[in-house]
């Protein structure tokens, strides 16, 4: 497999990492880089041992997994999405009341919600003829440059949202969990 292909599959895996940062810089208008980039090596992090993981894992776990890992992804971002946006209601708008998803299991959780996936392409991996050290870290690699773009792209879309952005924003998360849901169910 060559670097273009494998950077194609970064791409693709690292929608979710995209959605989930401009979700966060929408609800969260005052970000430190500090912030950003915990989120970008964080899920860059995730997604690159995630790969390695299914890479190793060998048919039977992910057969297992398989058959839950979208309710999983779905529960975790309907879980921070759902308190994102019962929290809205309660707020009185102000940005240090808001959750702070840069930090702590909120994002240990988001991480992993957003590379399940890469569990799967790491199997698919298995079965090529792969570098895998040059695969992962092109997928970590992807994932950070893709999630440091997201903060960017959310900083703006912040300033038209305005006060409803942790509403807008838990909306997102919910969303990007039934797309995953979704999608699994269909196949």
């Amino acid at each position: 497999m060559d670097i273009f292909s494998i950077i194609f599959i970064a791409l693709a895996d690292s929608a979710d990492c995209f959605a989930v940062a401009v979700c966060t810089s929408i609800c969260i208008r005052t970000l430190s880089r500090l912030q950003v980039f915990r989120v970008a090596l964080s899920f860059g992090i995730f997604q690159t041992v995630m790969t390695v993981l299914g890479w190793l894992a060998g048919r039977t776990i992910v057969d297992f997994i398989a058959g839950f890992d979208h309710w999983l992804a779905f529960l975790m971002l309907a879980g921070i999405g759902g308190k994102m946006i019962w929290e809205s209601f309660l707020g009185d708008g102000e940005d240090d009341k808001m959750m702070d998803v840069t930090k702590g299991l909120v994002l240990v959780t988001l991480s992993l919600a957003t590379s399940i996936d890469a569990l799967a392409v790491g199997l698919s991996f298995g079965f090529l003829d792969i570098n895998i050290a040059l695969a992962s870290g092109a997928i970590g690699a992807v994932a950070f440059i893709i999630t440091t773009i997201g903060f960017i792209i959310g900083k703006k879309a912040g300033k038209l949202v305005g006060e409803r952005a942790e509403l807008v924003g838990g909306i997102v998360l919910v969303a990007i969990g039934l797309r995953i849901l979704i999608t699994h169910l269909l196949e």
